[in-house]
Formats: C-alpha cells, structure tokens, sequence
C-alpha cells in the first residue's frame, strides 16, 4: 500500500500553529528564523501569536502556511519517514512541490509570498466573491454556474469532496448562482469571507503577476508524483510545474479527483502534514476505506514516527 503526503491551503490557519514545533526542535526554531529573514518581516510571529486578524490577511496566511507544513516535510525527512506520492489543496500544492524535492525552500516561500500579494491585489473589493455549496451534484452545480453566468463570471472553483462544492466569480454572478443552487435543491449556500474571488478567470492579473515571479524559481524533476490541482494528474516533470502552478490560479482545484486517483494507483494511506485535519475530513467522505494520519506537532509527529516505523 502507497503512502501520500498531502497539505492544506488556506483556511487551515490558527494561532499557535508550527510554535511547539519550532519550541521543541533547534533545527525548526533555525527554520521559522530562517524564514523571516527571506520575508523581511516577522511573520512567524503571525503564526505563534497573532493576532488571529493579523493572520487571516492573504499576505501572512499563505506564507504561514507553507511554512507550518514545510516544517512538518523537514520533520519527516529527518526522521526518515517514507511517502510515494504528493498532493496539496490550492496553496497546499507548493508544499507538495517542495516535499517531492521540485524546488528549494527559500524559492518556494519567496513565490508563495509573491502569489499572495498577487492574489490580494487582483480583484477590488466587491467586485467578486465565493460561496459554499452543500448537498449539490456537481454536474447540476456546473449548469446553475453556465445559468448564472449572464451576471457575469461564475464557476465552480472548488470539487472539495462529494456534497462539498464551491463557486467562485463576480458577486452578481455568485449570487444568482446561489440562489439557483438552493432552488435545485442545495441543502446549504454559504457565502464565504474571501480577499477575492479565488480560482475563477478574474484571477487573471495575479496569474500575469505569478508568471514574473515563476520564472526565477528553478524547477526539478520531482522524486514522486505530484498529483496537480488542474488535472488531477500525477506530475514528475519539471517543465510541467511552472505552467500548471498558473493554471492553478484561474482553474478549478479538484480535490475529490485528486483523491480517486491517487486511489485508483494504489495510495491507500494518506498523511496531512501542517495546520489542522482539513483534509482527513474531505478524503474521509471521498475514499472512505482509506487509511488517515495528521502531523502538525511534535505529539502528532510522534505517533506517525510509531506508525511508520509499525509499517516498516
């Protein structure tokens, strides 16, 4: 049976996160100080204390994040735990790229950073917005988007898992979209607090942005598959990678797809490694018989130490 390393995107933060971590190993302590000199700023600080408003900002949330499951990649390799395969949910995909040995750490954090100020900035307030979608097939969900699209943009950004889909676009759009959605028999709409209206076309001007940064980030061959967000399709050569981090920013993650076919070549185990068990949730209701594990501490790195080690 496979082993896959997958990581969480946004939306996974708290308050503390990686700070017990970082308390209890010099090597992460040096990392989480590492990590604020390539920022220039303590963002770190962000990560163990706060404020929680301070956090939520795109700009410190995506690089906090990607440094709590870096960390966590860091703890693996060190202690030799073994993975197959790879896959992260939105931002999650660069820590992904990072445990698949794609690129370096500080390239990786410097484009995470350069995404989040891209993806802030790309959309005046307002104009777009996201919603959840609860209970909802996602063919009917995709004919209620093509409906609502007369208001204007409007898509499904996110196939979280079964009965968990959301839609992004301009907030004309989504709304209408939502209202539909409910009268097709939605159990739930849930308008979500976003800087933007994340993987739809009017991202489009951070993906320009992306495009400059991406291309100073050099890009290896990975050591495992990488199952992309766009695709849903394991990756391994470097060409592929630059291209399909921009597809990311406009098109739709498809995390359920992901799963089933990570599934379907054989991944039976999958470990989450940063901030929280967002991911345990969705594969849990995606592929039900699979084998779940979660590390974001040094009590939660113990036990899958034990595990690895019992698998061995």
């Amino acid at each position: 049976m496979k082993t896959a390393f997958v990581f969480p995107g946004q939306g996974s933060q708290k308050v503390g996160m990686a700070h017990a971590m970082v308390a209890s190993y010099p090597w992460a302590a040096e990392m989480a100080a590492h990590t604020d000199a390539v920022l220039g700023r303590k963002l770190t600080e962000a990560c163990f204390v706060g404020p929680e408003e301070t956090l939520k900002l795109t700009i410190n949330t995506q690089p906090a994040i990607f440094f709590a499951s870096a960390l966590m990649v860091e703890a693996a390799r060190r202690d030799g735990v073994a993975f197959d395969a790879v896959a992260g949910h939105s931002l999650g995909e660069y820590a992904a790229l990072y445990a698949a040995g794609v690129a370096g750490y500080d390239d990786l954090l410097r484009l995470v950073d350069a995404r989040a100020r891209a993806m802030e900035t790309a959309c005046p307030a307002g104009v777009g917005a996201m919603s959840a979608i609860l209970n909802l097939d996602r063919k009917i969900l995709e004919d209620v988007c093509a409906a609502a699209s007369d208001q204007g943009v409007c898509v499904v950004a996110n196939y979280n898992c079964p009965g968990q889909l959301v839609i992004s676009g301009a907030a004309a759009a989504v709304a209408k979209a939502g209202k539909l959605a409910s009268e097709k028999g939605a159990k739930r709409v849930m308008p979500l607090v976003v800087s933007g209206p994340f993987h739809s076309p009017l991202m489009q001007p951070a993906r320009d942005a992306l495009a400059e940064a991406v291309e100073r980030v050099t890009f290896r061959d990975a050591k495992v598959p990488v199952y992309t967000n766009v695709d849903a399709a394991p990756t391994t050569a470097a060409s592929d990678f630059r291209r399909k981090l921009l597809e990311q920013l406009t098109g739709s993650v498809r995390w359920e797809d992901t799963i089933q076919q990570m599934v379907a070549d054989g991944v039976g185990r999958f470990v989450e490694l940063g901030s929280g068990k967002v991911l345990n949730g969705l594969i849990k209701k995606i592929a039900p018989s699979a084998e779940l594990a979660a590390a974001g501490d040094p009590e939660s790195f113990s036990a899958l130490l034990g595990q690895a080690k019992a698998a061995s």
